[in-house]
């Protein structure tokens, strides 16, 4: 089994920052894709950004240029800095990975987060 624990959310001010982390823990080989994603009251899940093992990102047009996505490889890490948020930010924000728990795993394994709530409200 593989844990992931979410840490960093909170209360902000709009034009604020936050950093979420995301640490996962357990029965991993690889990593190969780790993300974030977030859900609004009333609104379905959508993707915030990606990053897969080899470095490349993906971000939601609705964070470029505010939000950044990053990784630790030897700490199985996650991180998402935020800056410029706005209300419209505010949501549950969830980690996402995809390992291979084991050398020569036919098909990796994913595995969401409990997530952790982010408030921009003056």
């Amino acid at each position: 089994q593989v844990q992931l624990v979410e840490s960093g959310g909170g209360l902000v001010q709009p034009g604020g920052s936050l950093r979420l982390s995301c640490a996962a823990s357990g029965s991993i080989f690889s990593i190969n894709y780790m993300g974030w994603y977030r859900q609004a009251p009333g609104k379905e899940r959508e993707l915030v950004a990606t990053i897969r093992s080899g470095g490349s990102t993906n971000y939601a047009d609705s964070v470029k240029g505010r939000f950044t996505i990053s990784r630790d490889n030897a700490k199985n890490t996650v991180y998402l800095q935020m800056t410029s948020l706005n209300p419209e930010d505010t949501a549950v924000y969830y980690c996402y990975v995809v390992v291979f728990r084991r050398a020569y795993e036919p098909r990796p394994y994913d595995y969401w987060g409990q997530g952790t709530q982010v408030t921009v409200s003056s």
